[in-house]
């Protein structure tokens, strides 16, 4: 073997590592996945054409995990994003003890539990929790990777990976065994550690309604779109009603599934299943495809605040175009149309668009979509009180629309609520990461506040994403602003937190 791959053999094999294993790896690694690769034919014996032909066809148990070994990271430690724990103890346990009403089992479950660290955190802190002897708590660990395995099930730790861990606890879960520490041997054996693949649709592990609470965390990150979203249709399936999801901090069931509500307390998000919860993807904004935006000089001028732009650029338009009579009421028989409110929406008449959009039909009053588009236009139209209780609705709908806590974010800082506009902004940019204008919106609230630091952070990051923000989502939330308006007030702030002229 000369050791030379080419390109073809080389996105095979990344290819195939998405569908076996889950794992998405971008241009950037594939160094990385060259050189796994050279080594596993190498150690085989075996052609480029072999191995892969094998990998994607009849690849062996064996094969998986020594490759899982190879491709996944296992750093981690107990109590890892405390928050979360908090959460755990202080809503979910209660609340999935209170569902189960009479004292019996809770079933928990750590996918992706690496090393062990945290699923033994989650018996711990079940055991303090809940300390009637009655309730029987079992936690159910599992992982691709053997050597991680391997070391979960010795339940043997380096003092580091206890540094998030109080002395208390310590003391109580813990025995020093030469440098390292050793688990509690009760705590141990209510952990089950064993091998599970979340990309295969195991009947034994995800069998339904079996779970109370599921940690997956910073695992689908790496996942490929189609590998997460039917890993998240599996978790959907085996909660029960009412169970509870935590993810990563960098993760977000955004465009994955509405399976879930989404909480937010201890300053921490996490998932609740819905009842009769079913994982599918949530609608496109049916009705709300946009034309391209008609070309529009930038605009230059600041104003103070976010909405006093938008209402300066509102107040030049209404003196350069001529109101038309629009057709506001629906013909009979005729399912509403939006296209009437999203065209005058495009010529900043948010007033004539709210009046028109109020002419829809009973049936559409909490549908989810229409619901977004009066708050934000409530919001453009200067209403801003009124769109804070929009939004607010839309968010007991659903609380994980990132439009709706945008929308929040304007009026938080139009009532001089400058931590709840911020607050709301992040939430937003933690459902969905690729929204341009949370982030424009969080720079702009940095430099009034006097942090050109953070403001320049945050406009250099909404740069990026405008140039690739969807173009209905630049209509619906710009305030009559094309992409490159916004694109030149993002510049315009940048420069003047970086002391330019």
């Amino acid at each position: 073997m000369n050791g030379l791959i080419d390109h073809d053999e080389l996105e095979r094999f990344r290819t195939t590592i998405a569908v076996r294993i889950g794992l998405r790896f971008d241009d950037g690694k594939l160094g990385f996945l060259g050189n796994v690769l050279r080594r596993r034919l190498s150690d085989l014996g075996q052609t480029s054409d072999a191995y892969l032909d094998a990998l994607e066809q009849r690849p062996s148990a064996a094969e998986i995990s020594t490759l899982a070994g190879e491709l996944t990271v296992c750093e981690t430690y107990f109590f890892r994003n405390g928050e979360q724990f908090r959460a755990l103890a202080e809503v979910a346990l209660p609340e999935r003890m209170r569902a189960r009403r009479t004292p019996g089992e809770l079933r928990l479950l750590s996918a992706g539990c690496a090393s062990g660290e945290e699923a033994y955190s989650l018996a711990i802190v079940a055991r303090e929790t809940i300390t009637d002897p009655a309730w029987d708590i079992r936690v159910r660990a599992i992982d691709i990777n053997p050597i991680a395995l391997a070391k979960a099930a010795a339940a043997r730790y380096s003092p580091w990976a206890l540094r998030d861990t109080p002395l208390s606890q310590q003391q109580k879960w813990f025995r020093p065994d030469g440098r390292d520490m050793r688990l509690d041997e009760t705590v141990r054996r209510s952990v089950r550690i064993e091998a599970g693949n979340l990309v295969r649709d195991d009947p034994g592990l995800w069998q339904p309604a079996s779970y109370d609470v599921i940690f997956c965390r910073n695992v689908l990150m790496y996942f490929a779109p189609e590998q997460m979203r039917l890993a998240i249709a599996r978790i959907a399936r085996s909660l029960a009603p009412g169970g509870f999801l935590f993810l990563g901090h960098a993760e977000t069931l955004h465009g994955v599934s509405d399976a879930f509500y989404l909480h937010h307390t201890h300053s921490t998000f996490y998932y609740q299943l819905r009842e009769g919860g079913r994982s599918v993807s949530p609608p496109a904004m049916s009705g709300f495809e946009i034309a391209a935006e008609p070309p529009r000089a930038p605009i230059a001028a600041l104003g103070e605040t976010w909405f006093e732009t938008i209402r300066s650029a509102t107040e030049r338009v209404a003196a350069l175009v001529p109101p038309e009579p629009v057709e506001t009421i629906p013909r009979p028989g005729v399912a509403w149309d939006p296209a009437p409110v999203l065209d005058l929406l495009r010529r900043e008449r948010f007033a004539d668009a709210l009046d028109t959009l109020r002419g829809r039909p009973p049936a559409s009053v909490d549908d989810r979509d229409t619901l977004l588009l009066e708050a934000a236009l409530l919001a453009h139209s200067g209403q801003l009180p009124a769109a804070e209780v929009a939004c607010r609705r839309l968010i007991a709908i659903d609380a994980a629309n990132a439009g709706a806590h945008y929308v929040l974010a304007l009026c938080r800082e139009h009532a001089g609520d400058l931590d709840g506009a911020g607050e709301s902004d992040r939430t937003a940019v933690w459902l969905d990461p690729a929204f341009a204008m949370p982030r424009l919106h969080l720079g702009l609230l940095a430099r009034r506040a006097g942090d050109p630091k953070a403001a320049l952070r945050e406009l250099k990051h909404a740069l990026i994403l405008l140039k690739r923000e969807e173009t209905s989502r630049i209509l619906l939330f710009g305030g009559g602003f094309n992409r490159e308006a916004l694109v030149a007030l993002c510049n315009s702030a940048r420069q003047e937190c970086e002391g330019r002229p």
